[in-house]
């Protein structure tokens, strides 16, 4: 509603896509409740975002460390049944189909993505519609995978890669480095290796560490957009 209120009133929505995960619910219902949300958000120039089969791990209290391993991979019919019921609403909106992907990171061999399947989803969906790509796929649970994994992704036609717990660390990694370099300035509010005397608010002032923490984010997000051949495209 706040979007529609926005559009109504600048001409633009508030926010350029929204998120419906309801993989946890029946693939029927998931489509069914995600097509009459599409039928709004097409009105106002809104891109929709949604997800069939279930990223594994635990993410925002959900905890689906222990479901079924067939519920991870989604198989080609499962994800042609999506486009075929929005298509014909909108082409703005985007499949997070499930091939093995997981929340968090993990060690190797515990977590087995299997990027191959999308390549299959969008030949399953190329024979149906005749178009080569047909599907703006999205790949959740990308913390922590190996380049050719996000390389075979996005040739498999990959829009949109999720990698918050990468980003997660990365802030926290920021911290981490300033404490260890300044530990003996972050003992108390005064005294330090230069004296007994000496005051510390230069060192446990928030934003200087929150900035350390800025400046590994930042070179995170940077070696990400390199994986993803996503640098140099505003210039284009």
């Amino acid at each position: 509603a706040a979007d529609e209120a926005y559009f109504k009133a600048y001409g633009e929505p508030l926010f350029s896509s929204h998120m419906l995960d309801l993989s946890e619910e029946p693939d029927d219902e998931n489509i069914a409740v995600c097509k009459k949300y599409l039928e709004r958000m097409k009105a106002i120039n809104q891109i929709l975002e949604m997800e069939i089969g279930i990223t594994g791990g635990v993410e925002d209290g959900v905890d689906n460390s222990g479901v079924a391993k067939d519920k991870l991979y989604s198989t080609p019919a499962d994800v042609y049944k999506v486009h075929e019921a929005l298509s014909p609403i909108s082409e703005k909106f985007t499949i997070a189909a499930a091939f093995g992907n997981v929340h968090g990171v993990y060690k190797p061999g515990n977590v087995k993505l299997r990027p191959e399947l999308l390549t299959e989803y969008q030949k399953f969906a190329a024979e149906k519609t005749g178009k080569e790509t047909p599907l703006f796929l999205v790949f959740h649970g990308g913390s922590g995978s190996e380049l050719s994994e996000i390389e075979a992704a996005i040739d498999a036609g990959v829009v949109k890669m999720n990698v918050d717990t990468d980003t997660q660390w990365a802030y926290w990694e920021g911290v981490l480095k300033f404490y260890k370099a300044k530990e003996g300035y972050l003992q108390g509010q005064i005294g330090n290796p230069e004296g007994e005397d000496k005051p510390n608010k230069s060192y446990y002032d928030p934003r200087k560490w929150m900035r350390e923490a800025e400046g590994t984010m930042v070179t995170r997000v940077v070696d990400q957009c390199k994986m993803l051949r996503n640098t140099e495209k505003c210039a284009k």
